[in-house]
């Protein structure tokens, strides 16, 4: 304990020692950066902040996903890699190799912010702005591919809603001419019972009678046989009677269905113009605005860093400057 001390003793002595080799070039290197910066043309930061082009995907709970035409994070890797400099400087005829540094981050999932420095506020605007447009024509083209096919997916569905309408009537129409038609069958089945009575009634009538003629008696075989052939045409009525109302029925669930799915298709074309009304194109969420101070006049933090650079080599070297005397010393 009393050898660190010591030690700490020895260290702090040489440092007292040797103050003015620490503090001056310090205090000396402090000026320096100051008047570096006082010197140095004065910069503004102009900076804006863009919303990328986006669509909403509905998903299987009935809600909507925000998705992105391209990452943010991906955007500004872009403009940080130069990617969109020559386009700009060629639109403002400016040389690439004076052409200032953009600066690209995202700052949320969907907002990027782009920065520059420049001493010529309205040029920094300008390059902005170009920007902007640049990266609105390119994002917007993916946007404009979402819609183009959510269009093509409401057009499909429209044709296939008036289809569905026009067959309802033809659906309606056959199913009046089958209700006629079980009309006319059940008129027959009525007339037919009707008649198969009246022979019934005959042919009692004969076979009451004790002394049959032979002439009533090939009646009463004649009338047999046509009450016969009548109940098998009844039946036969009644069988054909039945399948129409089959029929009738079977058109008025396939009319239902249809209008059921007229219901589905108008569900699914009203999610779809949502899905189309939610794509938004890219957009500023704030335009290109430039700080009310130049950037170099909040530099105060280099000034520190050139301070405590300065204690620190300076302080290395306080304590070289001793080595080397003691060691004259020694020898």
């Amino acid at each position: 304990m009393e050898e660190k001390e010591i030690e700490l003793m020895d260290y702090l002595e040489v440092i007292w020692k040797r103050k003015w080799v620490i503090v001056i070039p310090t205090f000396l290197c402090i000026i320096i950066v100051v008047v570096v910066s006082l010197l140095l043309p004065k910069k503004w930061e102009t900076d804006t902040i863009i919303i990328p082009s986006k669509f909403f995907v509905q998903n299987e709970g009935g809600q909507f996903k925000e998705v992105l035409v391209a990452d943010s994070k991906q955007i500004a890797r872009q403009i940080n890699q130069a990617s969109y400099d020559y386009l700009i400087a060629a639109e403002l005829n400016i040389d690439l190799k004076e052409f200032p540094k953009l600066k690209a981050e995202r700052i949320k999932a969907n907002l990027l912010r782009v920065s520059v420095n420049v001493g010529d506020v309205k040029k920094a605007k300008s390059i902005l702005y170009i920007l902007f447009t640049l990266l609105k024509k390119e994002l917007d083209a993916k946007a404009s591919i979402e819609m183009k096919e959510i269009d093509s997916q409401i057009k499909s569905k429209e044709i296939e809603k008036l289809s569905c309408e026009k067959e309802i009537p033809a659906l309606k129409e056959k199913a009046a001419i089958l209700k006629l038609r079980k009309k006319e069958i059940e008129r027959e089945i009525s007339k037919t019972r009707n008649g198969i009575k009246l022979l019934e009634t005959e042919h009692r009538a004969i076979l009451k009678k004790e002394k049959k003629s032979e002439n009533e008696s090939l009646a009463m075989l004649l009338y047999s046989n046509e009450i016969q052939q009548s109940l098998r045409y009844h039946n036969t009525l009644n069988e054909l009677l039945s399948i129409k109302k089959i029929e009738e029925e079977n058109m008025k669930l396939e009319t239902e269905i249809k209008r059921e799915k007229i219901k589905q298709i108008e569900n699914e074309i009203d999610n779809l113009n949502e899905r189309k009304g939610r794509i938004e194109f890219t957009k500023f969420s704030k335009e290109p605005t430039s700080s009310l101070n130049p950037v170099i006049l909040r530099n105060k933090f280099n000034v520190l860093i050139a301070g405590i650079l300065g204690l620190m080599f300076f302080t290395i070297f306080a304590f070289f400057l001793e080595y080397i005397e003691k060691q004259k010393t020694k020898s």
